[in-house]
C-alpha cells in the first residue's frame, strides 16, 4: 500500500480501547477485531458529529476491504486509527486507514465504500455537499 505510514498524515483520528476479549490464543489482538477498529474510524469520519456525509435515506456500505497486518497488537492498551479519503468517485470512495498502538503502525487498510440508497438498495451519486465534505478528509499528498 505504498510508503511507510505516518499517523500525522491522516486528517481524522479516532481511538479504541483494547479489551481482554479482543485477544486470541497467541495473546495478541485477534485479526477480526481490526475490522472493528477500521469501522470506528469510518464512522467518525462519515457520520461523526452533526456534519454527516450521507444524507437521510442513504448509507455507506463496504464493497472491498484490503487489510495488511504490520505488527502485533497487545492487550492492555488502546489503538489510534487514522482515516483519510484516498479517492472519490461518483457514488464511491476509497479510504486509507492506519491503526497504531503506542505510536507503532500495526495495520493498514484500503477500503472501498459505496453510497447506497436505503429504499432502492442501489448505489446513489454523492451530492455536491458530500463531495465538499469528503474533500476535507483527503490526505495532504492527495490534495496536492
Amino acid at each position: 500500500m505504498g510508503d511507510a505510514p505516518d499517523l500525522d498524515d491522516y486528517p481524522v483520528k479516532s481511538t479504541d480501547k483494547l479489551r481482554y476479549c479482543d485477544t486470541d490464543r497467541q495473546g495478541h489482538v485477534n485479526n477480526a477485531v481490526f475490522s472493528t477498529f477500521l469501522e470506528t474510524g469510518r464512522v467518525d469520519m462519515l457520520y461523526g458529529g452533526d456534519d454527516s456525509v450521507a444524507r437521510p435515506g442513504a448509507n455507506f456500505v463496504i464493497a472491498r476491504l484490503e487489510l495488511d497486518f504490520l505488527a502485533e497488537g497487545k492487550w492492555p492498551g488502546s489503538v489510534e486509527i487514522g482515516s483519510a479519503v484516498e479517492k472519490i468517485g461518483r457514488s464511491s470512495l476509497t479510504l486509507d486507514q492506519l491503526i497504531c498502538q503506542a505510536g507503532t503502525p500495526i495495520a493498514r487498510a484500503r477500503t472501498v465504500i459505496v453510497l447506497m440508497n436505503d429504499e432502492t438498495r442501489k448505489s446513489q451519486h454523492l451530492s455536491q455537499e458530500a463531495l465538499a465534505k469528503l474533500g476535507r478528509f483527503m490526505k495532504a499528498a492527495s490534495r496536492a
